[in-house]
């Protein structure tokens, strides 16, 4: 049984509505009424949608360097180009200048990612048709090669935040989705890579408790090394998850979305070791930050629940913290899912 089918579908359009706030700001209800049978489905209905609403603001467009030969001046005269016309009797003159233009690398992403979506056969025709309306906006952009996409080094301002949900969906298809063909070319997978949806976990998880639990405060913070002298080089960086802070009180938590949350090892089943480490580690240290201050710091791992007979659940006692280890089953109704997560909070900072 894959991932995708071990999640409801319904559920996956949640967690991107957490992930991507755009879902759930208005406009997007009929896509939320609708019940899906594949993820792909679902993904060409976000798109659509958004897509749509986009083309109701315009494309965003970028000023762009052109050269071309021309028979009046514009811009720059280029008078390399403008010699060797002459010297080949052409009556023009080359020109450089500044043009805004739609062509630019978000569009050619949405419309990459469209064209995929247009070629898989488990996408609705009806779904199909609404993408197909919309890529005639989209004649003059070019598509672009997938596996040559610097996702990281993407920015979004002012002019073009209204692509914020749309490109970052299309990150999850193209990274969490993408073959390559014998031939070289691309195509979808049928269900997506568990490694993204494992991210699409973590953010869900952290923006549900940014939102729904305004009396903490939830990020994704630093924990510093506590370090008797001070000095530090070389060591890693500790970044966690989800990090729940009320005052001193403390609750790290590690998301994990694993094929089998727990290991066998001689016909017993047990936490996966490494995830405990860096959990107990991430905990301690930030137990040791504050000092004298009264304090509480704990730690939980929570797993996406998968389809095994036995799912962890177990809270430790280890030098002064306490470690949990919970499964969120994400094969539920949402509202079930979302009083397991209050319970979490209720249970820590009660």
């Amino acid at each position: 049984m894959t991932k995708e089918k071990s999640i409801l579908i319904k559920n996956i359009y949640y967690m991107l509505s957490y992930a991507f706030t755009t879902l759930s700001n208005g406009g997007y209800e009929d896509v939320a009424a609708e019940e899906f049978e594949n993820i792909h489905n679902l993904f060409a209905a976000i798109l659509a949608k958004g897509i749509g609403r986009q083309l109701k603001q315009g494309l965003y467009r970028e000023y762009r360097d052109i050269t071309d030969d021309m028979t009046v001046v514009r811009g720059k005269i280029d008078m390399q180009g403008t010699i060797r016309n002459r010297l080949t009797r052409k009556r023009s003159l080359t020109c450089e200048y500044d043009e805004l233009s739609e062509n630019n690398l978000l569009n050619r992403i949405i419309k990459t990612t469209v064209m995929l979506l247009l070629r898989h056969d488990r996408v609705d025709q009806k779904h199909k048709n609404d993408l197909k309306k919309e890529m005639l906006f989209f004649s003059n952009v070019d598509t672009v090669d997938p596996g040559s996409i610097r996702w990281q080094t993407i920015s979004f301002q002012r002019n073009n935040n209204t692509y914020f949900m749309l490109i970052g969906l299309c990150r999850l298809i193209l990274e969490g989705m993408l073959q390559t063909t014998e031939s070289g070319e691309y195509k979808l997978a049928n269900f997506i890579d568990s490694r993204h949806l494992e991210r699409l976990y973590e953010k869900f998880v952290l923006e549900y408790y940014a939102k729904e639990c305004p009396q903490i405060k939830a990020s994704a913070s630093r924990i510093p090394w506590a370090l008797d002298d001070g000095y530090g080089a070389m060591l890693p960086g500790m970044q966690s998850d989800i990090t729940l802070s009320k005052g001193n009180d403390v609750l790290i938590i590690d998301a994990k979305f694993y094929t089998h949350t727990t290991n066998m090892y001689y016909n017993a089943h047990k936490i996966h070791s490494d995830n405990l480490y860096q959990i107990f580690t991430y905990v301690k240290n930030k137990d040791a930050s504050f000092g004298n201050k009264a304090h509480k710091v704990s730690g939980m791992l929570l797993y996406a629940a998968t389809d095994e007979e036995i799912q962890p659940d177990n809270s430790y006692m280890m030098s002064g913290n306490k470690i949990s280890v919970r499964t969120l089953d994400l094969n539920r109704d949402f509202s079930l899912i979302s009083a397991q997560l209050n319970a979490i909070v209720d249970e820590h900072f009660a």
